[in-house]
């Protein structure tokens, strides 16, 4: 079957198909996306204003055109902390199913960590052992750890790269006094979550996705996408320790051009650093794995879960 994953993030748009059946490897077959930075829109009241709502729901009704031209079956779509915490979120999302048709299902941060979670478990497999996975996005950072394919503990913390880069980043670079406070709050927000993992004991393996994480790990010598989805990247804490402050005194247009960070994420690289750097250093991680698969593939494979084998998705409902 042909399914496609619409995923409405706080920072990008994001349609991927894929070829899939119960008990095999998602393969994917096509990628659109859209850079909206919802996080960045929001107004004072916490609404998502009327031009983000009018180009969500443009972009929404490209990615569907674009999954029919792909010919899914099925879409699955869903949406995260942007429209989540939305003051006006129930408008949006009534909005979004009147003019396109997408019922778009709204998950919960603890959800966000669970499906990361079990993407990343698949991936690396029974013999990883004891996994922590980090999940830095745009309006949210997701914190799970377990041994199964169920994390025993999971939490969702409002430090995305997008949503702290507008409320605490505003200088162009930003200015030390806004960077040091902005550090101090990310570190004490990820500080009261320590203990809830520690009791769990150490983890074999500590693992990051997402965009950011990625950015982090090519700046620091990761390869490139274009080397495939199977060549081991690694992000160490001691590149980290070493980029904070370079990134901290660059313009948006000197850290766009760095390898791998593109103009629509450079904004918010800093951002994303003080909390990948927090993150390392409270859980004292020296090493992050970088896995390819995170929230899109935990929701396709939860999707094929629960489907019998030799039963197409077009039999079920979303």
């Amino acid at each position: 079957m042909r399914l496609g994953v619409l995923d409405v993030g706080s920072n990008t748009v994001h349609l991927l198909v894929v070829d899939a059946h119960p008990g095999a490897r998602p393969l994917p077959a096509h990628s659109h996306k859209a850079e909206l930075r919802l996080a960045e829109l929001l107004e004072q009241d916490g609404a998502i204003g009327a031009t983000g709502v009018d180009r969500l729901v443009a972009t929404i009704h490209r990615a569907v055109q674009a999954a029919e031209d792909q010919g899914c079956e099925q879409v699955l779509a869903f949406a995260t902390s942007a429209v989540r915490e939305a003051s006006n979120a129930d408008l949006v999302l009534a909005r979004v199913r009147a003019e396109t048709e997408v019922d778009l299902q709204v998950l919960t941060g603890e959800e966000e960590a669970r499906l990361t979670f079990l993407a990343v478990r698949r991936w690396f497999g029974w013999s990883a052992g004891k996994l922590l996975v980090l999940d830095i996005g745009g309006g949210s950072l997701e914190i799970a750890y377990g041994i199964d394919e169920e994390p025993d503990a999971a939490v969702s913390l409002p430090l995305g790269a997008g949503r702290l880069t507008a409320s605490s980043l505003p200088g162009d670079p930003p200015s030390p006094e806004d960077v040091r406070a902005l550090r101090r709050h990310v570190r004490t927000e990820i500080a009261r979550t320590v203990g809830e993992f520690s009791r769990f004991g150490r983890p074999d393996h500590i693992v990051a996705t997402s965009k950011t994480f990625k950015q982090l790990a090519r700046l620091a010598g990761a390869a490139r996408d274009a080397e495939g989805l199977y060549v081991q990247r690694e992000l160490s804490r001691r590149s980290l320790q070493e980029w904070v402050p370079k990134l901290a005194t660059m313009t948006v247009e000197e850290r766009a051009a760095l390898p791998g960070v593109s103009l629509g994420r450079a904004r918010q690289l800093l951002a994303g650093a003080l909390v990948a750097e927090g993150a390392m250093d409270l859980f004292g991680a020296q090493t992050l794995e970088i896995c390819p698969w995170a929230l899109r593939e935990g929701v396709i494979l939860r999707r094929l879960d629960h489907l019998p084998n030799g039963v197409t998705a077009a039999a079920h409902g979303v």
